[in-house]
């Protein structure tokens, strides 16, 4: 009966701490955290684009990670099961977030039938897809950050992060603590390429966690940008 009754006691221990530790993991550790760093300022809104629901779809007020799938999405099947398995069911429903994707008009049959494959079991109601005309697509893109061209067919393979106020999100020093340990060359993060499931997996599912760690500690009054922190921590120092 004793043997009985401690075993259910561990069973309630481990069911209480496992959400626990899952939000221990999903917000890194204060003392590891630093904010995303704004890579550029100013990227367009795209509230004259066609939604495919009804309802309107913009950027500003919102989390997003921006795609461009362009005139073949179909051809583009292998990134956006990666955004759908990797980034989206790991953040949909969290306040603010979106995953939107820009498509030239004349597309919207391939995207029905892109949504066939990707929506298998539910409907992506954080997932837009935002029609434009080609001139309104590299519009847009020219206020984009970016290493890579969009291409003829007006799809390119990286994706963006964009905070709620219209400004590019990235990293201003994309290396590793052992890339910095070897003292590699310092590179900058822009983008993420769609098509490499490790960078998308691991460097910017990280960087989406801290950008919501970043807005939930602005809520709670506790974010600090790296400068005031940097400050307070020279200070402490010298105490």
């Amino acid at each position: 009966m004793k043997t009985d009754k401690a075993k259910r006691y561990i069973v309630l221990g481990i069911l209480f701490f496992l959400p626990v530790a899952f939000l221990l993991m999903l917000y890194p550790a204060k003392h590891n955290y630093d904010p995303l760093n704004i890579v550029n300022n100013n990227v367009s809104d795209i509230e004259g684009f066609i939604s495919d629901r009804t309802d309107s779809v913009a950027l500003k007020g919102h989390i997003t990670v921006l795609g461009f799938l362009g005139k073949r999405p179909l051809d583009k099947m292998i990134a956006a099961s990666n955004l759908k398995e990797l980034v989206y069911d790991k953040f949909k429903g969290f306040k603010n977030f979106q995953i939107v994707i820009v498509v030239p008009k004349g597309t919207e049959n391939d995207i029905k039938a892109l949504k066939k494959e990707i929506n298998t079991y539910e409907d992506l109601k954080y997932w837009h897809y935002a029609f434009a005309t080609e001139g309104e697509i590299k519009m847009l893109y020219n206020t984009l950050k970016s290493k890579d061209n969009l291409g003829e067919d007006l799809s390119v393979s990286d994706v963006f992060i964009i905070d709620k106020d219209l400004s590019q999100r990235g990293r201003l020093d994309g290396r590793d603590e052992k890339e910095v340990e070897d003292k590699k060359p310092a590179f900058s993060v822009y983008s993420y390429n769609s098509i490499e499931v490790a960078e998308i997996k691991n460097m910017m599912s990280d960087d989406v966690r801290i950008l919501f760690t970043e807005y939930r500690q602005k809520r709670e009054g506790k974010f600090e940008n790296s400068d005031s922190r940097r400050n307070r921590e020279l200070k402490e120092d010298n105490e």
